[in-house]
Parts: structure tokens; C-alpha cells; sequence
């Protein structure tokens, strides 16, 4: 093996919340939780981990990982108390059909309310010494969750998003920054717009520029139905350092696509299926990594990770799946 390589392994964001703070929600009981979930990540020998998203956990809504009601919900003028015919008018959008209702209802200018980035960055920086990354999701695909009554316009009402997401990432000195769309992959057709409300907030990052793209993880399920190759142009318009991609349940057919993907970004490739249950071995891990580099060549591949969060698995699984990440990791680069 190519023992001169260097790939990072690093999670996409969330993790499973753990069932004893579902069960007794507390902030003292929020932090132990975090602490656990960082511990996990630095013992599997992740190189870039994360809070698990827990700073987005709501005792009042445990049952979900917070992906867009945690930024939408204390928002300025954006009303989250949904009549008859809002919610018409949302199941009306296309692609959108895995919701039962919007996020909320877009009555007026968007402001930035009462959400603060910063402070729950803040709440986990001090909590370890490994790389942390801070996940932020994209202004376009919290757009596609909105009824719009103000803008009129989807592109419009998406830089509006951009921008308070961009005054509060401009805060945020961790090592990466990532950005997350799940929604556009399966509507390449607004590709030709969507970069700019993403590069206005990728712009304002202080670190490492990430974004992470898939074709949704709702309910253990993939939502969107699309192609790498309808994205490339998209993607070479980013300002951006590395991407974050799900390859391991679709396949690596696509991985000749990114042959023309621009050589300044960095990436990362979806080694572990986030949507089965079963443990990847390490020798697997190091059979993906190796297909990756003999298509694309040597240097090209930087990071490997899974292809999404892991907020849907049991705890046991999800830790499982770290570990053989990183043995795979280092299999491949013959540390081991």
C-alpha cells in the first residue's frame, strides 16, 4: 500500500442520542452526554470529530436530530404555527413528500431571532483537544422546508437564510466548518443558482471550508433520486476546501466523474453504509479506499468517512462502524 498518502477520517455530524438524555433531559446531562460522544470519536481514532449535533438536542423533541427545526425555529419572522392552508400548500412543492408539514412560514424578512451558532459552538470547544468540526445546514435546503409568504421567490428567500447563517459562522474559530445539503442532489436543476446563497456563507468560515452532499437520510431512507455527474458543475463553482460525499450505498460507479472536479478541493469519499445495520470490516473499508485511488489516482482521495450521520443507528453500531473506519484507514495505508 501507498504508505506516503494522507487520508483524515473524520464522522459527517450526528450521532446517536443517548436513551439515559432522552430520558432525563438536563443541561448538566446534555454536557456528560456530549463529553461521551467525544470520547467514543477520539478512542475509535477519528481525526476531525463532532458534538454528535447534540447542541442541537430539544428536550420537548427528542426524537429528532434537529437538522431544521434547530435553525428555523428562532428565526425572525419565520412562523411556526401552521394552518390548513400552509400545510397545503407545502405537500403542493415537489421533492418534499417525506415531510408531513413545513418548518415554519415565512411572513416577513428573515432575521437571525434568537439563534446563536456561536454560543453552542462555544458550549463544546473547551470539552477536548481533537479537531472539532461545527455542521450548519445549507440555506437552500432549509428554503425547501419553508412556505414562502414574504419573498416570492425561492432564490431569494435562500440568501436571506444565507445570510444570517453567514453572520453567525463568521464567529465560529473551529478547525472545519461544515455545510450541509441533502435536498439539492435531487434537484440539480437549481445547481445553476444554489452555489452562491452556499459559497455567501462558505466564505465567512474562519477554518477548514467543508460541505457535505447526499441524497437524504430521512427515516433510515434515501429521498432524493439523482447523479454525481449532474452536480459537477455545481461543485466546481464552490469556494470550498473539501467535500463530504455518500458513495457507499449508491456505489462508486460515479467516481470517474470527479476526475474533473476542480484539483484545489480536497475529497471525501462515503466509505460506510449509514443505512444497514452491519459492521463493515476494515479489510471492506480498505478495498473501497483502494478502488478510490486506482480510479482517481494517488493524492486525490483526503478524507474518508460514513455516508451520512449516524443519528438513525443504535450507539453500538454506530461505534462499531468508527472503529473499522479508522482500521480500514490505516489497513489501506499499511499501519497495521
Amino acid at each position: 500500500m501507498m504508505t506516503d498518502l494522507q487520508i483524515k477520517t473524520t464522522v459527517v455530524g450526528s450521532y446517536p442520542v443517548p436513551d439515559w438524555l432522552v430520558a432525563f433531559p438536563s443541561k448538566p446531562a446534555l454536557r456528560d452526554a456530549v463529553m461521551v460522544i467525544l470520547k467514543t470519536q477520539e478512542l475509535a481514532g477519528i481525526d476531525v470529530i463532532s458534538d454528535g449535533e447534540l447542541s442541537r438536542f430539544d428536550p420537548n423533541h427528542p426524537e429528532t436530530n434537529g437538522m431544521i427545526e434547530y435553525f428555523i425555529t428562532p428565526m425572525e419572522n419565520i412562523d411556526t404555527h401552521l394552518g390548513r392552508e400552509e400545510l397545503a400548500r407545502f405537500r403542493a412543492k415537489a421533492g418534499m413528500a417525506f415531510r408531513t408539514q413545513p418548518a415554519g412560514v415565512v411572513c416577513g424578512p428573515i432575521g437571525e431571532g434568537t439563534l446563536n451558532l456561536p454560543a453552542a459552538w462555544n458550549f463544546v470547544k473547551p470539552l477536548t483537544s481533537t479537531p472539532l468540526k461545527f455542521t450548519v445546514t445549507s440555506p437552500y435546503m432549509l428554503a425547501k422546508t419553508l412556505v414562502d409568504r414574504h419573498y416570492g421567490d425561492l432564490r431569494a428567500m435562500t440568501f436571506a437564510l444565507a445570510e444570517v447563517l453567514r453572520r453567525q459562522v463568521a464567529e465560529i474559530d473551529a478547525p472545519v466548518v461544515q455545510v450541509d445539503e441533502a435536498n439539492l442532489p435531487g434537484h440539480a436543476e437549481d445547481a445553476d443558482w444554489a452555489f452562491e446563497p452556499i459559497n455567501h456563507v462558505l466564505e465567512a468560515i474562519q477554518g477548514e471550508r467543508a460541505l457535505h452532499l447526499c441524497f437524504g437520510n430521512y427515516g433510515g431512507q434515501s429521498i432524493q433520486k439523482g447523479f454525481w455527474r449532474d452536480m459537477l458543475g455545481f461543485l466546481n463553482r464552490l469556494k470550498v476546501n473539501h467535500l463530504v460525499l455518500e458513495f457507499a450505498r449508491r456505489g462508486y460507479d460515479e467516481l470517474e466523474v470527479f476526475k474533473d472536479l476542480r484539483e484545489d478541493i480536497s475529497l471525501g469519499i462515503g466509505v460506510i453504509d449509514i443505512k444497514d445495520n452491519e459492521i463493515e470490516s476494515p479489510d471492506l473499508i480498505a478495498k473501497r479506499i483502494e478502488y478510490a485511488v486506482n480510479v482517481l489516482g494517488a493524492g486525490r482521495i483526503k478524507w474518508i468517512h460514513p455516508d451520512c450521520g449516524f443519528w438513525m443507528l443504535k450507539r453500538t453500531v454506530a461505534d462499531g462502524k468508527m472503529r473499522s473506519l479508522v482500521k480500514g484507514r490505516d489497513l489501506y495505508l499499511g499501519r497495521q
